[in-house]
């Protein structure tokens, strides 16, 4: 058994970013002390092992989830599926490479934007989503997702960047004020409409990823300001906590 802190030292995954995978069910600790303490066995760190590669392989961590708690998970396939795709992308970014270096020694005066294809890596990584995406929530979002359109997207996109950036403006207010429960209950419900349904155990975890996730947080304090995220995440852990 093995303390969060010493996962982390062996693993480079911060302590908080464990907690966030804890909170969001990606990865629970073997046992917890009576102290508080969450320890660790090797099968959490084997499971941790995969979280890392499918990282690696930039697949977002609901979908992680999706794939490592799949019935059918068979982790000697795992293994193959992701040596494949890293063989894929090992491809693609040494043709990149064999193209920066053409332009820097001779120059490149006729644009060639194929070695920029990345269509291979992501029909093998529609497969494999495919493949274990069993779950009733994975299966909610990938039959919305069919039906949208690239304006959609985008519509839906600036919707919920409207969302976070009126919380922003409303940080002067606590967390647990109705002004700002009320906006969360909103974001839950916009979630749920258009995307999966947003348990208050999912929304728990997004609130998490929020913090943890850079781009989440990063995108969300460029929409409403500085501490956005950090603010959502706190009105979130009160929403959750009265239901």
């Amino acid at each position: 058994m093995r303390t969060v802190k010493e996962v982390s030292k062996i693993t480079g995954v911060s302590v908080r970013t464990l907690h966030h995978y804890d909170a969001i069910g990606l990865l629970k600790p073997t046992k917890v002390t009576e102290a508080g303490y969450r320890m660790y066995d090797d099968t959490a760190l084997s499971r941790l092992q995969n979280i890392l590669l499918y990282r690696e392989l930039q697949f977002p961590l609901k979908e992680i989830k999706v794939i490592l708690d799949s019935p059918d998970f068979d982790p000697s396939e795992a293994i193959a599926q992701q040596i494949g795709l890293l063989e894929l992308q090992y491809k693609h970014i040494g043709e990149l490479l064999t193209f920066a270096r053409a332009i820097q020694n001779k120059g490149v005066k006729a644009m060639n934007f194929n070695v920029f294809d990345k269509n291979d890596i992501e029909k093998y990584k529609a497969e494999v989503k495919a493949k274990w995406g069993s779950t009733k929530a994975y299966q909610e979002y990938a039959q919305k997702d069919t039906a949208r359109t690239e304006d959609s997207y985008n519509r839906l996109a600036n919707e919920l960047m409207t969302m976070f950036s009126e919380l922003g403006e409303l940080k002067h207010f606590t967390p647990g004020s109705d002004e700002i429960q009320s906006k969360i209950c909103a974001l839950q419900k916009f979630i749920t409409d258009n995307y999966y349904t947003c348990t208050n155990e999912i929304l728990s975890g997004l609130g998490e990823m929020y913090v943890c996730d850079e781009r989440f947080r990063n995108n969300i304090d460029k929409a409403g300001g500085d501490g956005t995220a950090e603010f959502v995440h706190k009105a979130i852990a009160v929403y959750c906590g009265k239901k």
